[in-house]
């Protein structure tokens, strides 16, 4: 069964592509964040999973594999988070990877513990826009519909915003979050110290940080914890 999530209200994003050691993870977990999810875009090897599997392992905190290549799927996670990108300019990131995993590893599958999520990529420079084949320009209009159709028309319980390295604007992804009915709005991207963590907490139901603890900026995620649950 995928972990109860709808009260989550911080999880950290780890990157298998990137360094990671057992000092790391501690800081991760110590930090008091919700959830620890598992991916990335580019180089992702079910190698690299593992490693970075192992090092979470001895950790209670809910390890969910978001998954972005068939073949670095593994089933150890307590949940498989399934991106369904609603602005993908290749049909192939709305269904068609998702039919190949199907084909390949659907008998296999314990449905129960997957939750497809509604993708909408808002940063054209990153490397998941330029991978999806994003559709770029978008205003505040055309980025609630896209939820909206994930929403009612796909019956998605989760709406993911991606800015991916960069701070997004909270007032769009308030837009967004107000203009559904029940989905809960997940916002990754640019949040590096606890007023940005703040901001976005206010207009997300859940902020998703990754970048920071790869960096000196790692000092502060406590504080976007103790901030976003405070809020």
């Amino acid at each position: 069964m995928f972990p109860e999530w709808k009260n989550w209200r911080h999880v950290v994003k780890l990157d298998p592509d990137k360094p990671a050691n057992e000092s790391l993870i501690e800081q991760v977990v110590a930090s008091g964040t919700d959830a620890i999810i598992v991916g990335g875009t580019q180089n992702i090897t079910r190698e690299k999973v593992l490693k970075l599997f192992r090092l979470l392992k001895p950790y209670p905190l809910p390890k969910i594999l978001e998954v972005s290549a068939i073949d670095a799927i593994t089933f150890r996670f307590d949940g498989y988070l399934i991106p369904v990108v609603l602005n993908a300019g290749h049909p192939k990131w709305l269904i068609g990877a998702h039919k190949d995993a199907v084909k390949l590893i659907g008998e296999l599958m314990d449905w129960t513990e997957v939750l497809p999520e509604g993708y909408i990529i808002l940063n054209p420079d990153c490397a998941a826009a330029k991978l999806t084949k994003a559709i770029f320009p978008l205003d505040k209009e055309d980025v609630l519909a896209y939820a909206r159709c994930g929403e009612k028309l796909f019956d998605l319980s989760l709406i993911y915003i991606e800015y991916s390295g960069k701070f997004g604007d909270p007032e769009l992804v308030s837009y967004i979050k107000n203009g559904l009915t029940n989905a809960k709005v997940f916002y990754g991207g640019g949040i590096d110290d606890a007023q940005k963590a703040k901001m976005m907490s206010k207009a997300a139901d859940t902020i998703v940080v990754g970048n920071m603890v790869y960096t000196e900026s790692i000092r502060n995620l406590r504080d976007t914890v103790k901030t976003v649950k405070n809020n």
